[in-house]
């Protein structure tokens, strides 16, 4: 049985207590009910939530400030006198006081359509954009994918290393991959294999990060034995899957002892034994392998074998991380942009260079995977085409993007008077405010307890500036 759909989330402001009650009691069998009574209120659950629709219950005369962060919701305002809202900018229904539950429950079941239908427009508007913009393609070459998929500028970090790994591709020799998580390492590994002589046999891979010596064995070296008086059970491991072809083997130094053994035998001299087979196995396969650590730290404390080492590294290449590829941020943030668009089906149109510059100044300490969570998240919580840094996380608005900013560990560790750090800590704060509330500075004062004379007062002494929120 499948899931069932989630309720829409239907928000409730303003009025009395008896009011937002009487309203949750109508609609509370339909749909997913939060109330608010303050501003603060609705403006904290509108960030928390994906509201579609919002009722005033008390005839709201700044309806057009309240929801301008929020222009895709749906608003339905409760009011005697329909003319009361008639000048606000923002569109809405207008229910009369003497509302009754199922007309308030229809015109919010009809308010969730009206969402729903505009959503389901812009997606298909951008499928029709990228089908329009699709030209026909030529075959698929054997080097269709290669190196050219994985993105850099000219001057990228990675540019040395896919010079490097063009050269390696072509002769048949293992190959070990060193770099952070979440650095590329399985897409280099495929890369190499497209760009090869192999690239039109199978390519096999396999993170044995976490599994099991048994698992491991199984899923490489596969099994071939009766049970129970039984016709015998076959299990093809990879290693004869990826025969003529690549295999790739991620965490390599996590194998145990055993295991590694078994495959230094396999790079050294192309043999493997199969469970329930008299006789090794010919291995034909070439192994690119890859870790996180420095293997020459592995071997000094005993986790990867050295044989095995020197048997699998004819070639090792060195992948950078993230943060010492900020030149590239800007074109892999739009590339994560672009794929996480047509995914979920939410047209953007970029990132505003303020944006970009935040993405720039953060450490990155989850590599691509992180950058690409990231943006994805952004895009979601978008209610504008423009990515700006109002979506961004706190942890990354509060890493840059000034350079004069000292970073959090720094400022704990500095020494001085305390008076400088605490002054260093409020500066980041208030530029991290700002930021998120898209420099709207009543709510930037009103969520530090500051008057606007005092926040203006900060931001002159701190030399705080509005960034550009050009497109990109």
């Amino acid at each position: 049985m499948k899931d069932s759909a989630p309720l829409p989330t239907v928000l409730v402001y303003g009025g009395t207590a008896e009011d937002r009650s009487a309203m949750g009691c109508a609609l509370e069998a339909r749909f997913d009910c939060l109330t608010a009574e303050t501003p603060d209120a609705l403006r904290r659950l509108m960030t928390e939530n994906f509201v579609q629709v919002a009722v005033c219950a008390g005839g709201q005369e700044n309806v057009s400030e309240l929801f301008s962060d929020w222009p895709e919701t749906r608003l339905i305002s409760i009011d005697a006198d329909p003319a009361a809202t008639t000048g606000s900018d923002y569109p809405c229904q207008i229910l009369p006081r003497d509302w009754s539950a199922t007309q308030l429950a229809n015109a919010v079941a009809t308010a969730t359509q009206l969402f729903n239908l505009k959503r389901e427009n812009e997606r298909m508007a951008l499928e029709m954009r990228c089908l329009g913009s699709r030209r026909p393609q030529p075959l698929p070459s054997p080097n269709a994918l290669g190196f050219e998929g994985i993105l850099r500028t000219p001057g990228s970090p990675m540019t040395s290393v896919i010079t490097a790994a063009r050269q390696y591709a072509s002769f048949d020799v293992p190959i070990l991959l060193v770099g952070e998580q979440g650095t590329g390492k399985a897409d280099m590994a495929r890369a190499i294999h497209d760009s090869s002589l192999r690239s039109d046999q199978p390519f096999q891979a396999l993170d044995v990060t976490g599994l099991t010596e048994e698992a491991v064995s199984l899923a490489l070296f596969g099994q071939r034995k009766p049970a129970n008086g039984s016709p015998a059970i076959n299990k093809m491991g990879l290693l004869r899957k990826a025969d003529q072809g690549t295999l790739y083997l991620a965490g390599i130094d996590t194998l145990p002892p055993s295991l590694q053994l078994r495959v230094l035998r396999v790079a050294r001299d192309g043999l493997f034994e199969v469970p329930g087979l008299a006789e090794p196995t010919v291995s034909q396969a070439r192994l690119i392998t890859s870790t996180t650590v420095d293997p020459h730290k592995l071997i000094a404390s005993g986790r990867l074998d050295a044989a095995l080492y020197y048997a699998i590294s004819i070639a090792e290449l060195a992948l950078p991380s993230l943060k010492s590829r900020m030149c590239d941020i800007p074109l892999l943030a739009r590339a994560a942009a672009e794929d996480a668009s047509r995914e979920h089906g939410k047209l953007v149109h970029g990132f505003s260079e303020a944006a970009l510059e935040f993405l720039m100044a953060y450490s990155w300490p989850g590599n691509l995977c992180e950058l690409r969570n990231e943006v994805t998240r952004m895009l979601i919580q978008a209610q504008d085409p423009m990515l700006g840094p109002e979506v961004i996380s706190r942890r990354i608005l509060q890493a840059g993007p000034v350079q004069s900013d000292i970073a959090e560990t720094e400022i704990m560790s500095a020494e001085g008077p305390l008076k400088d750090r605490v002054e260093a800590i409020e500066g980041r704060i208030l530029r991290e405010t700002l930021t998120r509330l898209k420099w709207n500075k009543s709510r930037a004062a009103a969520e530090l307890g500051l008057s606007r004379v005092g926040l203006r007062a900060k931001i002159e002494r701190y030399g705080i500036t509005q960034p550009q929120t050009e497109g990109a």
